[in-house]
């Protein structure tokens, strides 16, 4: 089936500290979203890759490509109001039919292993999440101050890209918002669908505080 991939970019950079968004800090003389949109197509050339940018970013972003020579060859939608509508205008660029992974810009450590996993599970089953068991001990907070100790084996952490047949994932965004859509699966499985999870990789962090700029200039160095 035919693959595509929404590559959402849409971040501010406040909670990093920086005045540029996040997505253009550069690591190695690379933007963030430059390595996360070669990731996908060293994965797959021929898959067609949607950026989804805020209008006012957008002449930088082209200038930078032009600049460095950027040759992997993209479609940029504006960003909207909130990811969801973000994501709602990547998607009109894609047809009705094929694969389409949804993931977010500042994640450019996720594996090969990983998106290929996402869009064959996809394919099977309609929806996929990569996902990671939780290593930390983990409580519930509960009124007045208390907590309670749960069982972490019942819980994961949920990583991009979340991939869909296409026609499933649009018609789940044709859905009014509401403010339970914390991420793509949320709003698939509003529409009556049910994703499976598939195991995604340590090393796809989302580059959202100092820390975790500073690990992925690591990974990325390798």
């Amino acid at each position: 089936m035919k693959r595509y991939a929404i590559i959402v970019a849409g971040g501010k950079g406040t909670r990093m500290g920086k005045e540029i968004p996040k997505q253009f800090i550069e690591i190695n003389g690379k933007p963030i979203l430059a390595h996360t949109i070669e990731n996908f197509y060293r994965f797959d050339p021929e898959m067609e890759l949607v950026v989804v940018l805020p209008a006012e970013q957008q002449a930088y972003w082209q200038q930078w490509c032009r600049a460095h020579d950027m040759a992997v060859p993209h479609r940029i939608t504006n960003g909207g109001e909130s990811r969801f509508y973000s994501v709602r205008n990547g998607l009109s660029l894609v047809p009705g039919d094929g694969l389409v992974a949804i993931h977010d810009g500042v994640r450019p450590l996720v594996s090969h292993r990983v998106i290929a996993h996402c869009f064959q599970a996809a394919e099977a089953y309609g929806g996929a999440i990569p996902a990671m068991p939780l290593i930390d001990s983990l409580r519930q907070i509960g009124p007045d101050e208390t907590s309670q100790a749960v069982d972490r084996s019942r819980f994961v952490t949920v990583q991009t890209p979340q991939t869909f047949r296409a026609e499933e994932i649009k018609q789940a965004y044709t859905q009014p918002y509401d403010p339970s859509f914390t991420d793509d699966a949320s709003v698939y499985e509003a529409a009556g669908y049910a994703p499976r999870l598939v195991e995604g990789n340590r090393e796809n962090l989302k580059i959202t505080l100092p820390v975790d700029l500073a690990l992925a200039e690591i990974l990325l160095s390798r």
